[in-house]
């Protein structure tokens, strides 16, 4: 097969078609992103970056920002040193107010209150703070090298900012006590995302969509009718929007996710990141593709711990391995989770270098 470039063998990957090899991810985006670190511009990683341009797909994770809650809302945080000072929340008919180094929703009462906080779905508030950030956008497009991969957009999905704002105890809880008042703050939060995909979509300021919701309210952390209730509606409408405008989607989800394929199935994904084999997770890569079939493409999967302790022997075996259980089939081969380590040890930068290089060797197959 003739040789592709980066973008080609991830698209080809993603439709389920022959690549002239396995795509291979690192995670690493091009421009700077809040959770990662700057990868062309730290000393460590930069050989990697640099190794990583040659060889493997750049997905270039971005977000858009907008405001979240409607103008008459006023968001004041606590700026103090005294551990009792408060952060509150004032809207029209309603207020609260919770400690520093407490999540904003602890009670059943924070709950109530906040169920009714105005979500932000005005068009004409909305559209020009997203137009402000797309200007960004398509700077960073502009100065992206779009052989390498392509530009991917991560605008959320409405359990976000409820998880985010939770103590977990609580809404675990609350998915059983509460479920009516969550299901309101995901309609209005998804009222909202309607928006923004939309506009993204219609800009075309992106090839990709990520999505990272799943993992927020799926078994063992609340049970399956939940994530039923919580993920999957929200989940298959925003994929099947994306899909209407011709564009990718790639779900991620970390955990126990053999339970819950068939939600993945029914919400039909382009591709799914990550599939974690005992003892992190409770799913091989035979178990994913028998139920999955070859209708999606599957993404992972060498737990970022091991990039930081494994020896050279054990991290090409564990690369093999991946290769030769996943032979044929729909693949991605990617770590866990990007590049967070800011004082990264030796070993994790050798090891992507070895995980570079194992993968080349051996990555070249075609498809069933």
């Amino acid at each position: 097969m003739k040789a592709m470039t980066a973008r080609e063998r991830l698209f080809a990957a993603l439709e389920g078609r022959s690549t002239d090899r396995v795509p291979i991810w690192l995670l690493f985006p091009w421009h700077p992103a809040p959770y990662y670190v700057d990868v062309r511009q730290h000393p460590a990683y930069r050989p990697i970056h640099e190794l990583a341009q040659q060889y493997c797909i750049t997905l270039n994770r971005r977000h858009l920002w907008a405001p979240l809650y409607r103008s008459d809302v006023e968001f004041t945080r606590a700026d103090s040193a005294d551990p009792t000072a408060c952060h509150s929340l004032v809207w029209p008919g309603g207020r609260h107010e919770w400690r520093q180094g407490c999540r904003m929703l602890e009670e059943d009462s924070d709950l109530e209150k906040v169920a009714g906080v105005p979500i932000e779905t005005d068009e004409a508030v909305l559209l020009p703070a997203l137009e402000r950030a797309a200007e960004i956008v398509r700077r960073e497009r502009e100065e992206f090298p779009l052989d390498a991969g392509a530009m991917m957009l991560d605008l959320g999905e409405p359990i976000g900012h409820i998880y985010h704002s939770a103590k977990l105890e609580s809404l675990s809880i609350w998915s059983v006590t509460h479920p009516a008042l969550v299901e309101q703050m995901l309609e209005n939060l998804m009222r909202r995302l309607r928006i923004i995909y939309r506009f993204a979509l219609e800009n075309d300021l992106a090839d990709v969509y990520f999505f990272v919701g799943s993992e927020l309210a799926a078994p063992p952390f609340v049970g399956l009718e939940t994530f039923e209730r919580w993920i999957m509606p929200y989940a298959s409408e925003l994929i099947e929007l994306v899909r209407s405008y011709g564009k990718k989607t790639i779900q991620h989800f970390h955990g126990h996710i053999r339970e819950i394929l068939p939600g993945f199935r029914g919400m039909g994904p382009d591709a799914l990141h990550t599939i974690e084999a005992p003892p992190v997770g409770n799913c091989t890569w035979t178990e994913a593709y028998q139920e999955l079939g070859d209708n999606m493409t599957l993404i992972g999967n060498v737990q970022y711990d091991d990039f930081r302790s494994m020896s050279e022997n054990a991290m090409r075996k564990a690369v093999r391995e991946v290769l030769a259980e996943c032979a044929g089939r729909r693949l991605i081969l990617s770590p866990s989770a990007g590049p967070y380590d800011e004082s990264p040890p030796a070993t994790l930068i050798e090891n992507y270098r070895i995980f570079i290089d194992e993968a080349w060797k051996h990555g070249a197959w075609e498809l069933r």
